[in-house]
């Protein structure tokens, strides 16, 4: 019943206004009717911006009436004697109304321009709570709590995808379902339900969907409601880039650390491993009896392999730490595979070493050690699991702008679940781990060499068929020019 009294009062107010001016005009102020006339369409425009369109018609129709009896001759009758007054009567009422009509479509565009600043307002306001929250959750509960208080709505819910989380304003929110959620979360169309003031919208950026946001007791304009779903989806990816770039720093951190510590012990323990590799072998050189010359052996073997392991540590601490920089210079590939094969000829005695390697073949942009270094790991590795006496190939050829050496052994060969991980620090082959004495070191290390010579290591095998050990390298920039 209010917007009905309130209505009536304001017809009332209105005819209650043009009714004194007629009565001003009447009995205290003698005008012409076109004063007349002037001032009760200003009073017309004045109600229809006060008030609205319907109190301006009603006021219209009364004032021109009034004119028409008070101010029109004959006067004291509804009658028109002059045609033209008929003219001038209904210009008064065409006027009245389209002017009513213009003055009230001003006003409701000036409402719209107000909401839509609040809006905007609002909208800014949730911006900045949401570029003040840190992680994925935190953002989630003030979003809510920062809807709720931002745009006066009652409750609020929201649902995380990722996190497969519900955030609540409180109980009542409970009208909406985990069940609708998840389903306006998956879909693109959003839930509306204005008899029961009920808004469900999807979460989305770049076609993924994040969740959904749901609204009780309120209602938001169409671009209020993409506008507020954009912002949570673009805080939420905030927050979740936030966090995820916290970890990858805290790995890195963590991964320098490590480094270090292990740099620092296999410094610590090379000392002392020189001093006794040192008093080892000097107590060999001198006449011993059998026993004593095998324990010698022994303790020598053991710290040969004991200097080993440190040397790879050290070798990988310094490739984890970015600390691993390769003099690199042209180099000819045969040179390399010769000085590889000659280090690790006693390895290799009783086998045969099958070279196929291309003619003519260009340098390649290299640093002579380290990749010696990593032929010999790989000769070492096809020595070790493969059986005695069956052949090693070496294979060299140019791939583009990249030579690819190659080594193949007739070995047990790499189960396929297990390619793609031989090549991570201290992993070794299910088949191999108790059969074959390493640390699991030796492939991690080629690999950080190969990568840090702007290159690439993998694996090719088939179980009973052996392995294949291939990388490639950058040709040298100079043969390219050629």
């Amino acid at each position: 019943m209010r917007p009905l009294l309130r209505s009536t009062i304001r017809i009332l107010a209105s005819l209650t206004f043009v009714g004194l001016i007629i009565l001003a005009y009447c009995k205290f102020v003698t005008v012409n009717p076109t004063t007349v006339a002037l001032t009760l369409l200003l009073a017309i425009l004045g109600i229809a911006a006060r008030w609205g369109l319907a109190e301006s018609i009603i006021a219209s129709l009364v004032a021109m009436l009034g004119f028409n009896y008070f101010f029109l001759p004959p006067v004291g009758s509804f009658n028109i004697a002059d045609s033209q007054n008929w003219v001038a009567l209904i210009a008064f009422l065409i006027t009245a109304s389209t002017a009513s009509q213009l003055s009230i479509r001003a006003r409701r565009r000036t409402a719209e321009a107000d909401a839509r600043r609040r809006e905007v307002e609002r909208l800014y306001a949730l911006g900045q709570t949401m570029l003040m929250s840190g992680s994925v959750r935190t953002t989630a509960r003030d979003t809510v709590n920062s809807i709720m208080r931002t745009f006066e709505i009652p409750g609020a819910v929201l649902f995380s995808k990722m996190e497969d989380e519900f955030f609540r304003s409180d109980p009542q929110t409970l009208a909406i379902s985990d069940e609708q959620l998840r389903w306006i979360a998956g879909s693109e169309e959003p839930l509306i339900d204005q008899q029961r003031q009920i808004a469900i919208v999807p979460i989305r950026l770049g076609g993924q969907a994040l969740g959904s946001l749901g609204f009780i007791g309120g209602t938001l304009s169409t671009a209020a409601l993409n506008a507020v779903t954009y912002l949570v989806a673009i805080g939420i990816e905030r927050a979740r880039s936030l966090e995820e770039g916290s970890k990858t720093e805290a790995l890195r951190q963590s991964e320098a650390l490590k480094a270090a510590l292990l740099d620092a012990l296999a410094h610590d323990l090379k000392t002392p491993l020189t001093s006794i590799k040192g008093a080892v072998s000097h107590l060999l050189a001198k006449p011993r009896d059998a026993d004593e010359k095998e324990l010698l052996t022994i303790a020598n073997e053991e710290a040969d392999r004991l200097n080993q392991l440190v040397v790879e540590v050290l070798e990988m601490a310094r490739i984890e730490a970015a600390r691993f920089h390769p003099d690199r210079s042209p180099h000819a590939v045969s040179e390399i595979i010769s000085a590889a094969v000659q280090a690790q000829e006693e390895s290799l005695k009783g086998r045969r070493v099958e070279l196929h390697i291309d003619e003519p073949l260009p340098a390649a942009d290299i640093d002579f050690e380290f990749i010696q270094q990593v032929l010999k790991q790989l000769l070492d590795n096809a020595v070790k699991y493969s059986p005695v006496g069956s052949p090693v190939t070496i294979s060299a050829s140019v791939a583009g702008e990249r030579i690819v050496i190659s080594i193949t052994d007739r070995g047990k060969g790499i189960a396929e679940d297990e390619q793609a991980r031989i090549f991570e620090k201290f992993y070794r082959g299910r088949a191999s781990r108790g059969q074959v004495l390493g640390t699991g070191l030796g492939l991690s290390i080629a690999k950080g060499i190969i990568e840090a010579h702007g290159g690439r290591i993998w694996v090719t095998s088939q179980p009973g068929k052996g392995s294949i050990f291939s990388f490639a390298l950058p040709i040298s920039e100079e043969e390219l020019v050629k």
